[in-house]
């Protein structure tokens, strides 16, 4: 299998963070610049029409597209350590709190950094930074409501380490580089123990 992927992109991190925690070492890795267009090149086009990365290319010539389908296949190949629920029950409760914070948080976070820094301007076209503006002020409303669970639990599904936590993380991380985002001077003193403690993890470096 090959796994596409910018290195600086928040999306790719999220499935290169799964795959750390999988111990998965059969992958391949291709870097796709995004600066210099080439997500949008014939070649790549042929892989994922849609331009975006990331995208696994199965052994079978199949390409996935699209982070948790991704995610989903792997957790399929490599069952333990299980990240993304075991039975109905609890499956579809890690999928809400995934789902929450990749639509509202990560969404926003994104949709802020897109439309408002100089450096995504060509990936962008046109920015709204009036829209990106109001974003990252709505976006904070998610981080509150994400603090005070995090108040409640040690993590963001529950009581133990799932895929929310990996697209939560990506995500706050993301925020902190291109917007500032610090918890901890917004006065979100449990999102910002979580973050640390996500971040002592191994695979928060892949």
């Amino acid at each position: 299998m090959k796994l596409f992927i910018s290195p600086k992109a928040p999306n790719p991190r999220r499935v290169l963070m799964f795959i750390a925690e999988k111990g998965l070492t059969n992958i391949a890795f291709e870097n796709v610049d995004l600066g210099a267009g080439q997500h949008r090149r014939e070649d790549f086009r042929a892989k994922n029409p849609l331009a975006r990365v990331p995208a696994l290319e199965l052994d079978d010539g199949r390409v996935l597209c699209e982070t948790r389908a991704i995610c989903t296949y792997l957790e399929g190949i490599q069952p333990e350590p299980n990240l993304m629920g075991v039975g109905h029950d609890e499956r579809a409760f890690i999928e809400m709190a995934d789902r929450r914070v990749e639509l509202y948080l990560f969404g926003g976070f994104a949709n802020c950094i897109r439309h408002t820094h100089p450096g995504l301007a060509s990936l962008e076209q046109p920015q709204f930074p009036e829209f990106g503006r109001s974003q990252g002020e709505k976006v904070r409303e998610v981080a509150r409501w994400l603090d005070g669970e995090l108040a409640k639990q040690s993590f963001v599904a529950g009581h133990r380490f799932t895929i929310a936590d990996i697209t939560a993380f990506c995500a706050v991380e993301f925020a902190r580089g291109l917007m500032r985002f610090h918890p901890d001077s917004e006065n979100m003193p449990h999102l910002q123990a979580w973050r640390d403690r996500i971040a002592e993890r191994g695979s928060a470096s892949a």
